[in-house]
């Protein structure tokens, strides 16, 4: 009898998923480049403050940039070797961020890291070292771990969802750390159940990756059952990992507009998190590498690899054989809610879950019109907004009265301008409204 596939109820599309292109590839650790030029903001709130100066020596894991307060998490070496520089780097988003580049020594042996038995730590311990290791939520906006673990104590949290959806077309990066580190991946719910006093966890997982279904019932199965953790599998449809979507498709619950997972009792882990978690907690292991799916036709050599954060993207080109002559757009993540860049010097962050490589043959270049009432993004919409609305509002010059029609309320998940026969780019003037509104 076929197993029940979950979804959430309203809008969500299904886009090509080439998956196919990177999700047989195990995962492969690329050499460490001759530089790192590491962002000092790679999560959501302020910038870090460098711990280190200019012409200091540093090993592989070693405490580089820390938040003094406020929200952020810490940013560690990369990688042995000595400051060259405490100055500024290119960011696809900010445009510019303070940054430190290690040149680093090819000749240091790559730091080993010894387990421990994390079952003999206080919560606090536990919750120590997953704030010590810089952790940040690695498949979204990059909200600190160690922040999201310590709900209120009013929130009555029940249950602990592990994102395995991975529904952006083109991403497996997810998909190979399920396959290739089930183990650590099981276990890492394990020390996250035990931080946030519960015994319940979901594994979401979207039915296109039934292979990583089964190592993880089988790292589960081979596990103490002191936990109730179950694989549940998804419908495949965009955005199926989308926070709010993934809690009402596996528990039903909903969560209010502007409100928090916890408000109805869940805490939303990404699988690639969880592992971090582990390492950090067993290994004692700093977030300063990571796994990400480099894909599309544009790229001689396709793959799933583990980097050292800070690696710019033009060290990956040359690693995997260059481009081919067809190369139209890079963008950094998935082509629904990724950004497209103009230069690769830019250097990837905790953050990063894809560079894709695009050809014409992959992108849409005709221009856009005006919108025709068809109302193909309102049933697209898994919020429920008025995309529509909110266009044309910003074509005239009135952003600032976008409220209305929900503008807060939108993730910016790329559904309405996928399905519009426009071309509009609604997202976009999503973003010119939030930004415009939030000034006024």
């Amino acid at each position: 009898m076929e197993r029940e596939l979950l979804t959430f109820p309203k809008g969500g599309i299904h886009p090509p998923e080439y998956k196919g292109l990177t999700e047989h590839l195990a995962i492969e650790e690329m050499p460490v480049p001759d530089e790192l030029e590491i962002p000092l903001i790679q999560h959501f709130g302020a910038p870090c403050k460098p711990t280190v100066k200019k012409k200091s020596e540093v090993s592989e894991g070693d405490l580089i940039g820390q938040v003094e307060s406020g929200l952020g998490a810490n940013i560690h070496a990369s990688a042995t070797g000595t400051i060259k520089d405490v100055g500024i780097s290119k960011n696809p988003v900010s445009v510019a961020c303070p940054s430190i580049t290690i040149k680093v020594n090819k000749d240091a042996p790559q730091k080993d890291y010894k387990p421990e038995n994390w079952k003999e730590l206080s919560r606090d311990e536990l919750l120590g070292r997953v704030k010590s290791a810089g952790i940040v939520g690695i498949g979204g906006a990059g909200f600190p771990t160690h922040i999201k673990l310590s709900p209120p104590p009013e929130a009555k949290v029940d249950t602990l969802i592990l994102n395995g959806a991975e529904c952006e077309p083109y991403l497996t990066t997810d998909h190979r750390i399920m396959l290739e580190h089930a183990h650590e991946v099981v276990e890492g719910a394990k020390i996250i159940l035990t931080i946030l006093g519960i015994k319940k966890c979901f594994i979401g997982i979207e039915a296109n990756k039934k292979d990583a279904a089964e190592a993880i019932e089988k790292a589960i199965a081979e596990h103490s059952n002191e936990f109730d953790i179950k694989v549940k599998l998804l419908k495949v449809k965009y955005p199926q990992g989308s926070e709010k979507q993934l809690i009402q498709s596996i528990t039903g619950r909903k969560v209010p507009g502007f409100g928090l997972p916890f408000d109805v009792g869940v805490i939303v882990q990404n699988v690639g998190t969880t592992k971090a978690i582990y390492d950090a907690v067993v290994l004692k292991k700093p977030l300063y590498e990571k796994v990400i799916t480099i894909s599309g036709r544009g790229i001689k050599r396709r793959a799933n690899l583990r980097i050292r954060i800070g690696t710019r993207i033009k060290d990956i080109i040359d690693f995997l054989g260059g481009t081919e002559p067809g190369l139209a757009k890079i963008v950094m993540g998935g082509p629904m809610m990724g950004f497209a860049i103009s230069d690769v010097d830019i250097p990837i962050t905790k953050t990063t879950s894809g560079i894709l490589f695009l050809t014409d043959d992959e992108i849409d270049t005709r221009p856009y019109g005006q919108c025709i009432r068809c109302g193909w993004c309102l049933d697209a919409c898994p919020m429920g907004l008025s995309p529509n609305e909110i266009g044309i509002y910003v074509e005239a010059g009135r952003a600032e009265e976008t409220a209305q029609f929900g503008v807060f309320e939108c993730f910016e998940c790329g559904c309405c301008a996928y399905v519009c026969p426009a071309k509009r780019p609604l997202v976009q003037f999503i973003r010119l409204a939030k930004m415009k509104a939030k000034k006024q």
